[in-house]
């Protein structure tokens, strides 16, 4: 990892973590500054090197804290995965405090253009997801509170999803992922309803443009592969070229280059965002500091102004 957790403590010590797409990116930050505050992560995700390599990393680095990760492999989308997330958690560490729906990509395409393919695997991964995440973790959540009462002990569980201002705004070319992100939307505030008297918080957190490689342009080194689908990830070559982003097809980047935030005249701090920047916020809502916030879509996006790019 090249970040370094803005906040090292226990405050989230003995607490068990799920992180899907934990393992790069925004994803990663977050797995990581969870394991840096105390909390045991569960990294789900499809990239089984890449999972890895950030549980060897986090373990390495913040074991001092009671903090490590281990890893969950498995296409999120599959029929029957996230249940087996959920109850592999559980038989491992029996228990679960956090999760933190992150894992998506986007594969953009003009309304015109736009294949039914390309817009249903958008509400599968951004959507239909969560919603059977939340769904495998809906009888855990109950019965750990049902025991708590009695025991007269008042805990708080957190269930954050990750959306963006595209759920808000729209997104020009990427019609799919904006429907996806603001159905995610109706998804938390349901749950904050159902789950307030469980002591659940629900919220989302919209960001603006991180940093991350859905921000560089596609190339064929890195792909997703999900739901039957090979994915390119990032921006298709033309929206780089309108964004005055350099497109060399032999120039492999490093991470430094990858995370380094480029300029953004549209926000008010003038730059994207960074991926520590968004896992510090998801992290605030994972926290005891964040007892008394429920059903709220944090804006992280530097005070962006204007619609998505």
């Amino acid at each position: 990892m090249i970040t370094q957790p803005t906040l090292r403590s226990d405050l989230l010590k003995g607490q068990v973590a799920i992180v899907t797409g934990g393992s790069r990116g925004i994803g990663g930050a977050t797995s990581e500054i969870l394991a840096a505050n105390g909390a045991h992560v569960v990294i789900a995700d499809i990239d089984e090197v890449a999972a890895a390599t950030t549980a060897n990393s986090i373990n390495n680095r913040f074991n001092n804290l009671s903090g490590s990760a281990s890893v969950f492999i498995g296409d999120l989308v599959a029929e029957g995965i996230c249940d087996q997330l959920v109850t592999d958690t559980l038989l491992e560490y029996g228990r679960l405090d956090i999760v933190v729906n992150n894992a998506g990509y986007a594969w953009d395409s003009s309304i015109h253009a736009m294949t039914d393919k390309q817009f249903q695997a958008m509400l599968d991964i951004h959507l239909i997801v969560p919603f059977r995440l939340a769904r495998a973790c809906a009888p855990v959540f109950r019965q750990a509170a049902e025991t708590e009462n009695a025991q007269g002990i008042s805990n708080h569980r957190k269930f954050v999803l990750v959306s963006s201002l595209a759920g808000k705004w729209g997104l020009a070319g990427g019609s799919n992922y904006a429907s996806a992100k603001a159905g995610m939307l109706g998804l938390m505030t349901s749950l904050t309803q159902e789950w307030g008297n469980l002591r659940v918080n629900c919220n989302s957190v919209c960001f603006g443009v991180i940093q991350t490689r859905l921000a560089q342009p596609q190339s064929e080194r890195e792909v997703i592969h999900t739901g039957g689908n090979e994915i390119k990830v990032g921006m298709p070559h033309k929206q780089a070229e309108r964004l005055g982003i350099n497109i060399d097809i032999d120039h492999i980047p490093s991470d430094k280059e990858l995370y380094t935030p480029w300029p953004n005249p549209r926000a008010s701090l003038g730059r994207n965002g960074t991926i520590q920047e968004a896992a510090d916020s998801i992290f605030w809502l994972c926290s005891p500091l964040a007892n008394y916030v429920t059903g709220q879509s944090i804006v992280v996006s530097g005070g962006d102004r204007g619609g998505m790019s």
